[in-house]
């Protein structure tokens, strides 16, 4: 007598259909997110990846035009002395070879969204578990992935702006509210507030939504804990721009979403 094992149910690998719900209805998206037993962050990630490439080919030849006229200052360019703009433009000239124009910002890219997630798990997940939140690192890696979508969205805008405009994406952010006394913490405040967008005010709105979903942590921890751990991501995601701008012979060296 034989008897035949039923198949067992397999979860699936891509939730494709969560992208728009988890960014529109976030509490019910991320609960269900939550509740899985299986990874679910290679959706959003695979898609954040895919939009931040067809970005760099895209701003490519935008890029180098903008390199050979000496347009693509960053923001902080504006605290450099004569000196230091000279040497970076020397530099600049010297990169608009394809390698420099799309294979690294490709690499950087993919990199800084990458790195950048496991920066951010670990982070959060620290300060979680030390303002008593119960949740699981596995669970931390799917929230965090699936509440970086906005940034998917960011350079979905950008790219329809650079390819109705012809131009590059120009501003950044908060940068202006920066003082501007030529101090190291002006520098780095400088850095720290070119991040902050209205994308990132949605990232971290998610975040909350999804600490509140998978912790028993009252709102007011949950706001705190995401506040510290931002606090803490952008801090290390403004160092290569403060960097840049205290030596100003590195080039310009995007943010980790």
């Amino acid at each position: 007598m034989t008897t035949e094992s039923l198949p067992l149910d397999r979860p699936r690998r891509f939730h494709f259909d969560w992208l728009f719900p988890a960014m529109f209805r976030p509490r019910q998206t991320l609960a269900r997110v939550a509740e899985q037993t299986n990874d679910t962050w290679l959706t959003p990630l695979l898609v954040l990846t895919l939009i931040a490439l067809i970005h760099v080919a895209v701003a490519g030849p935008m890029r180098q035009a903008a390199v050979q006229s000496g347009q693509n200052l960053p923001e902080v360019a504006q605290w450099w002395t004569p000196e230091q703009l000279q040497q970076y433009q020397q530099i600049q000239s010297s990169m608009t070879g394809p390698v420099f124009i799309y294979v690294f910002p490709a690499l950087l890219s993919v990199l800084a969204i990458w790195v950048g997630w496991l920066v951010l798990v670990g982070i959060l997940h620290l300060v979680l578990t030390l303002t008593g939140g119960r949740g699981s690192t596995r669970v931390a890696m799917n929230i965090v992935a699936w509440a970086s979508l906005p940034f998917a969205v960011r350079d979905l805008a950008q790219i329809i702006f650079m390819l109705t405009q012809k131009q590059l994406v120009v501003g950044a952010a908060l940068v202006g509210f920066a003082p501007n006394d030529g101090t190291m913490v002006s520098f780095f405040l400088a850095a720290v507030l070119g991040l902050i967008d209205f994308y990132l005010c949605w990232h971290i709105f998610l975040l909350v939504v999804g600490v509140r979903v998978t912790t028993a942590l009252p709102l007011g921890k949950a706001i705190g804990g995401v506040a510290l751990t931002l606090l803490v991501w952008l801090s290390l995601q403004a160092l290569p721009a403060f960097l840049s701008s205290q030596f100003g012979s590195l080039s310009a060296i995007q943010p980790f979403f």
